[in-house]
């Protein structure tokens, strides 16, 4: 570019002045140069602009001096810009890392077989810069069979994080203790209240994940499986400010039956060996953790029939919440048959690339899913 304006302005006539746009190179070169570089493209273009004076015979007259001084500082600026920019970049270096290392730490890797049961999972994070938000799941092989957790924590950030990470630390602690998942629910539920009751009361409840809906809503109308929260859940969270996070549990045992336990999260997917499937809906509707002080009763487990063959997929919101450009929901139900492909983590993959086609791009919220198996 520079080369072009030079050639522009040496042929030029004395009253048409192309120099002044030689500024532009170091001005784009501090938008993806480092700073030596930079600096140089800075200097060659105040060198050419004092040649072309010279060849011009303007050199030493006052407006193009102001020029000179112009581009000089406009090239000072560039360069330390080019640091600024350098300086971010490290940052957001160190904040990607510090990301992995938590995601490692607070979302482990998952047996991908335990005895007959085959597990593939997905995590999809809406914030570029992280790859970890508010969504947590677990499978723990345990003596009373494997036991998961598939849940969505309200709000974003650290915050959201750091209650993620109590859940799960009460469900892989109690999963091995408890011999039913009522046991368990009810030390995670425990937990929480504990971090609650710790954190100041009154903050604003922030839009985004983890919400659960008023009972009787429409997503779950739809087949979007979502179980609403009881009564007016929403409405007392957002007047008291509370946390809360939406979990389905799960207990896959020696019998072809699964034990679920809903609060308030959408209801697992469940595809049949011979193709027919549809959500595994609650009996009745109940808060999610962290909402127990609002007096609803706690949900009761409810069993399925889980034969070989059979698969069941557990997620969260950012899956059927998901909308196309719009305002369409993803059509989970429609979609099922993706899953069957042979191998679990291709199957997942594949709806994984299905709601990204149907957002369009990137998804407006964090997405969780975990796929299960009974071979």
């Amino acid at each position: 570019m520079l080369a072009l304006v030079a050639l522009a302005d040496f042929w030029a006539s004395p009253d048409i002045i192309f120099r002044p746009m030689l500024v532009l190179g170091p001005a784009f070169a501090s938008l993806w140069c480092g700073i030596r570089r930079t600096a140089l493209v800075g200097l060659t273009a105040l060198a050419l602009s004092a040649a072309l004076s010279y060849h011009h015979h303007t050199l030493g007259r006052r407006h193009n001096t102001l020029t000179l001084l112009a581009m000089a500082g406009v090239a000072a600026a560039s360069v330390a810009a080019s640091a600024d920019r350098k300086k971010r970049e490290r940052i957001l270096a160190d904040v990607r890392s510090v990301a992995e290392v938590a995601q490692r730490v607070l979302l482990r890797p998952v047996p991908r077989r335990v005895g007959s049961i085959h597990v593939a999972v997905g995590y999809t994070s809406a914030t570029a810069e992280a790859s970890i938000g508010g969504d947590l799941y677990e499978v723990t092989p345990t003596p009373y069979g494997v036991r998961v957790i598939v849940g969505d924590v309200q709000g974003k950030g650290l915050e959201a994080v750091e209650t993620a990470a109590d859940v799960l630390g009460a469900f892989r602690e109690a999963a091995y203790d408890e011999p039913d998942l009522t046991g368990v629910a009810t030390r995670i539920e425990a937990a929480l209240r504990r971090r609650l009751d710790a954190e100041p009361t009154g903050r604003p409840v922030q839009e985004g994940s983890g919400r659960p809906p008023a009972a009787g809503s429409g997503r779950t109308a739809t087949g979007s499986g979502r179980a609403g929260a009881a009564g007016s859940g929403r409405t007392a969270a957002e007047g008291a400010g509370e946390k809360f996070v939406t979990a389905v549990l799960a207990e896959f045992g020696e019998a072809e039956i699964v034990t679920l336990l809903n609060y308030g999260h959408p209801s697992p997917f469940v595809l049949r060996g011979g193709g027919e499937g549809g959500f595994a809906e609650p009996d009745d509707v109940a808060p999610p953790f962290g909402l127990s002080d609002l007096g609803a009763a706690a949900p009761r487990p409810y069993r399925i029939k889980f034969a070989p063959a059979d698969q069941m997929l557990l997620y969260t919101d950012g899956v059927v919440e998901a909308r196309d450009g719009e305002g369409r929901f993803y059509p989970l139900a429609e979609r099922a048959h993706l899953l069957q492909a042979a191998d679990p983590e291709q199957a997942l993959g594949d709806l994984r690339a299905d709601v990204l086609r149907h957002v369009g791009g990137r998804i407006a919220d964090d997405a969780a899913m975990l796929l299960i198996r009974r071979r």
